[in-house]
């Protein structure tokens, strides 16, 4: 990797703290970390669509009670939104029809998450995934490590569905810094046999309370060997934490992202990175 570039592609009004995304032809999915929805927008005629993920939705829930959809994922025709675990109202996992675009089925992974926090050391205060990948085998799970013990690690599980028996592996990350605090995992994609990962610096030591916005970083993770091969940053004022395949092309791949503005305000912008690969 040596050049990028980052453009604002367009701007959505209707949806906040964009916290994840997902392109599939012309709609892009998004989650909000503090809506009960589920966002379709088409880009073609620029029309916004609500889906209803949890009961008696609203666009703005009050942190103390929101789901924090903070992941997702899709394989074949089933989008998989996760809650992030970081309180006990955020363990939900919620499974998305998008040829019916409807809800097939509401998990509780409090369980599922109780045992990766054990089993991976990390304090139920610590536990906060911002990130998921599901290739149909095995699912990958994100931990953000913005809580006072910087665990940033990637949960391995084998399993077709997490309700059944699984074999876990836990590997731990330690990400690049800006200005002496360490970055943390806010989104990943798999594009082949690559992982391709956004991770943000707060200036925060908690996975709860908010803190200042120091930039953000792209990097790959080889899948075969579970190690960073390419960090880049690409921002110093943007929490960026969506992440999504746009499109490959010769010697460029390029994404498009989102960022959480950890506020009410109803717009969220969406950006184009372009990523020179070798």
């Amino acid at each position: 990797m040596e050049k990028f570039t980052l453009e604002i592609l367009f701007q959505i009004i209707g949806i906040g703290s964009a916290s994840g995304l997902f392109l599939n032809n012309n709609s892009l999915y998004v989650i909000g970390d503090n809506s009960g929805y589920l966002y379709e927008y088409n880009m073609q005629n620029q029309q916004l669509n609500q889906h209803a993920l949890i009961d008696n939705p609203t666009l703005n829930i009050a942190k103390n009670l929101k789901p924090d959809f903070e992941s997702l994922t899709h394989h074949n025709d089933t989008l998989y939104v996760f809650g992030s675990g970081s309180t006990e109202n955020r363990n939900k996992m919620i499974e998305f029809d998008l040829k019916n675009k409807t809800v097939l089925q509401k998990n509780n992974l409090v369980d599922l998450y109780a045992v990766m926090q054990n089993f991976g050391s990390i304090k139920p205060e610590d536990f906060n995934l911002e990130g998921a990948i599901f290739d149909g085998e095995n699912w990958y799970l994100f931990n953000r490590g913005n809580g006072i013990s910087n665990k940033n690690t990637i949960f391995t599980i084998h399993a077709k569905n997490l309700g059944e028996e699984f074999a876990l592996v836990a590997t731990n990350y330690k990400l690049p810094k800006i200005k002496g605090i360490r970055s943390s995992f806010t989104d990943a994609i798999l594009v082949e046999d690559k992982i391709y990962f956004l991770s943000t610096v707060e200036d925060t030591k908690s996975t709860y309370d908010d803190g200042e916005i120091l930039g953000s970083f792209i990097g790959r993770i080889d899948l075969k060997t579970m190690k960073i091969d390419f960090t880049q940053k690409i921002t110093s004022t943007n929490k960026f934490e969506g992440l999504t395949f746009y499109k490959k092309e010769n010697n460029k791949i390029e994404f498009l992202l989102c960022e959480d503005n950890d506020t009410e305000v109803l717009e969220t912008k969406i950006f184009k990175l372009s990523l020179s690969v070798k």
